[in-house]
């Protein structure tokens, strides 16, 4: 089995690689900009003795996506588990949103995963199997003042995970979205010591997520014994969002 992770070069991705490769399965790390990161990630998949490839490709062009897909090709690396992690956050009052902020937003977060899901989904659906995880948030299902574009971007998401879902049932193929709550990751990195501890204390756990445990949920979403599991939207955030 092949998984192809989008911006697995660090954070939740990188996780979501490692957990996939303590399993022993072939593991494709997508970038776009982080060369030496994505090393990194896959050297550490490597020391666990998975197969490992790095690809870099802007996932806004269909171009470099298909090229991309040749080179797997060639590899005998072509995914049957795509993991729809790259995206960019967004903060600001949307009085203050350029349009040129909107399209950029919009583009990797959601062009890009249209693009990589329309791409890679037709293997899946020629041999009756696979999976496509797409990592949402939960301000795609609460939405967060000062964020109006990041939540409209993850909601957008969400009703493509179900939407899908039911497209690609009768192929054997599920489609599930991850949506969790605030992971101790560099997008935290806006917010100050105080920031995050009010943060916290908002949260029935007490604390952030490890990105370890956003990537066990994935890898569940994986499995074979999880064929039943569709169009959901579940999420991991400590009990902020019931």
């Amino acid at each position: 089995m092949t998984v192809l992770i989008t911006g697995g070069s660090r954070g939740i991705g990188a996780a979501i690689a490692r957990r996939f490769a303590a399993e022993s399965m072939n593991i494709v790390i997508h970038y776009m900009k982080s060369h030496e990161s994505a090393n990194e990630t896959a050297r550490s998949c490597m020391q666990l003795g998975a197969n490992v490839m790095t690809v870099t490709a802007d996932i806004r062009s269909r171009e470099q996506l298909l090229r991309m897909r040749e080179k797997l090709e060639l590899h005998g690396m072509v995914p049957d588990i795509v993991v729809n992690n790259a995206g960019i956050a967004h903060y600001g009052m949307l009085a203050d949103v350029t349009e040129e902020d909107w399209d950029d937003v919009m583009s990797v977060n959601l062009k890009g995963m249209f693009l990589c899901t329309q791409i890679f989904m037709p293997q899946m659906i020629a041999q009756r199997y696979g999976r496509i995880i797409n990592v949402s948030s939960i301000w795609g299902m609460s939405g967060a003042s000062c964020e109006v574009l990041y939540s409209t971007t993850k909601g957008g998401m969400n009703a493509f995970t179900k939407a899908l879902a039911k497209e690609l049932a009768p192929s054997g193929v599920t489609v599930n979205a991850v949506a969790p709550g605030a992971v101790d990751t560099v997008m935290l990195d806006n917010l100050d010591a105080d920031e995050k501890t009010a943060l916290e204390s908002e949260i029935p756990v007490g604390r952030f997520a490890q990105p370890d445990e956003i990537a066990s949920l994935v890898y569940f979403l994986s499995l074979p014994e999880s064929a039943y599991i569709t169009g959901q939207i579940i999420s991991p955030n400590g009990g902020w969002l019931t």
